[in-house]
Parts: structure tokens; C-alpha cells; sequence
């Protein structure tokens, strides 16, 4: 989205709330995870990503595609509204 991000700066999004929402679904994902007993790099490892990529979802750093989200919530075997079901 935009302009390529500089290590140094924080993700740029169209609003604090687009922002706001990753941030959610990174950390239902790590509720999610810590349940099942798995770590951030097993996580990756089923999800055949880097551990950064995790990270960075986790963290609501980046915007992950809906087939990522998916690909997760396989690897946690769960569904994908377990994912991002905010409530």
C-alpha cells in the first residue's frame, strides 16, 4: 500500500482504523497459537513462511492476503473466522 516502507519507519495505512484492524487479527492469530501450544517459528514452519513474516503479522505490520489468513488457520486447524472474529 504506498510508498516502499524505509527499516526505520512504521507501516503507513489509509487510516488508523485499517491499522487498527491488523493489530487485531496479529494478535487473535497469537491468541490462537499460545491455545494450541505452538511457537511463532513451528507456526511459520507449517505455514511454510519465514518466522519474520510471522512476526510482522503478529504485529499487525503488514496486510497478509486472505489466502495467508487461510494458510494460517489451517496450520492452527481452525477455521478462518476463528481468525479474524474480533469480538
Amino acid at each position: 500500500m504506498g510508498k516502499r516502507l524505509e527499516n526505520s519507519e512504521s507501516p503507513k495505512y489509509k487510516s488508523q482504523d485499517d491499522g487498527d484492524f491488523l493489530i487485531r487479527i496479529g494478535q487473535r492469530i497469537q491468541e490462537v497459537r499460545q491455545t494450541k501450544g505452538l511457537t511463532q517459528i513451528e507456526l511459520s514452519y507449517r505455514c511454510e513462511m519465514e518466522r519474520s513474516n510471522m512476526r510482522r503479522i503478529e504485529a499487525g505490520g503488514t496486510n497478509p492476503t486472505i489466502l495467508t489468513l487461510k494458510k494460517i488457520a489451517d496450520a492452527l486447524e481452525v477455521e478462518l473466522d476463528e481468525i479474524v472474529k474480533l469480538g
